[in-house]
């Protein structure tokens, strides 16, 4: 079997998902080497995986001449520089979102993806790749449900990661762009249109340490699309059950949830607490398919020879929205979306 010869840069908890996906989940990907800006995460790697080459510097890495693609899940703050130098080098890239932490990084980039179009590029908007909201997308496509007028969606992370998430603020460039845009982007693929308006809001109700970042601890937003249908949005960081990631899309003939009540599994747990459904903590295990699905999807596309279908304009799209947002949020003004 040809096996896609791949190095990924950033070990990270998701980098450290993504990596195990590549050396031991995906049949036709090899890992061939990791790069860290942490030697001990390098070694680790290493040591624990049988990997052939480590390395602390990303330009070192880019000339392995065994390498084929590189997997970028390096600092939200590093994305557009690494996509760029892997592409000039020569390499077919999967980055994880965004593109890029302001909005002309994110054109910049673009640009130099097009430039590069004998190369496969693709973005790592997960949620496009979990089974159910694929089924969802399916049902909608059928018209199950109607002409869609209204999508609501939750994504609200587990309180016990907040100092993880307060950490991580300074180079996240949002609570908008870091954790509402899959939303925005599950929206737009929902409902087939961009949007025209939008109006945010949110503020620290519990951790003021985000307000140093200019960054809030939860949020929302309600956006209206150029097709006439309505969203609304809340992200937050303060969940005290679990990982809650919510989506409703109601249709002129019926209603679809996915993940009203984020359960673990299908367990329930009788004991002096009741009868208890325990949650997914997390968005590693919630989404564990996903990451492997579009992992799999891109590893496909370069051995194929096809584009992926979600790249670097989904990405684009999905960043003006959650900058939109971002506007909204500080103007305390309704916002209507200029596209480039």
């Amino acid at each position: 079997m040809r096996k896609l010869k791949m190095g990924i840069v950033g070990l990270g908890r998701l980098g450290k998902k993504h990596a195990e996906n590549i050396a031991f989940r995906v049949p036709n990907a090899e890992l061939l080497a990791v790069c860290s800006i942490k030697q001990e995460e390098v070694d680790e790697a290493q040591r624990s995986w049988g990997i052939k080459y480590g390395y602390t510097d990303f330009e070192e890495m880019l000339k392995n001449e065994e390498l084929e693609a590189i997997f970028i899940a390096s600092s939200s703050t590093e994305h557009c520089k690494h996509i760029e130098q892997a592409l000039n080098a020569g390499f077919h890239v999967f980055s994880e979102k965004p593109l890029g932490v302001t909005k002309e990084e994110v054109y910049y980039i673009t640009d130099v993806i097009k430039k590069h179009s004998d190369k496969k590029f693709m973005l790592g908007f997960m949620r496009r790749f979990d089974p159910s909201y694929i089924y969802a997308k399916n049902k909608i496509d059928s018209g199950e449900i109607g002409k869609p007028m209204y999508i609501r969606c939750y994504s609200i992370d587990p309180v016990h990661a907040v100092q993880g998430a307060i950490a991580f603020a300074e180079k996240s460039g949002g609570l908008f762009l870091d954790m509402m845009i899959h939303d925005l982007d599950l929206a737009r693929w929902f409902l087939e249109s961009e949007a025209k308006v939008v109006f945010a809001a949110g503020d620290n109700y519990i951790y003021p340490e985000f307000g140093k970042y200019e960054d809030i601890d939860n949020g929302a937003a309600m956006i209206q699309f150029e097709n006439g249908t309505i969203a609304s949005f809340f992200a937050g960081r303060t969940s005290v059950h679990g990982y809650h990631i919510e989506t409703e899309i109601i249709g002129t003939k019926g209603t679809l949830r996915i993940g009203t009540i984020p359960e673990k599994n299908l367990v329930t747990v009788f004991n002096e607490n009741g009868a208890v459904r325990e949650c997914h903590e997390g968005f590693l295990e919630r989404f564990e398919a996903a990451y492997l699905n579009e992992l799999q999807e891109f590893v496909n596309c370069v051995l194929e020879d096809r584009q992926p279908s979600v790249g670097a304009f989904e990405g684009v799209k999905a960043t003006e929205l959650a900058y939109a947002c971002k506007e909204s949020f500080r103007s305390s003004e309704l916002i209507k979306i200029n596209y480039k």
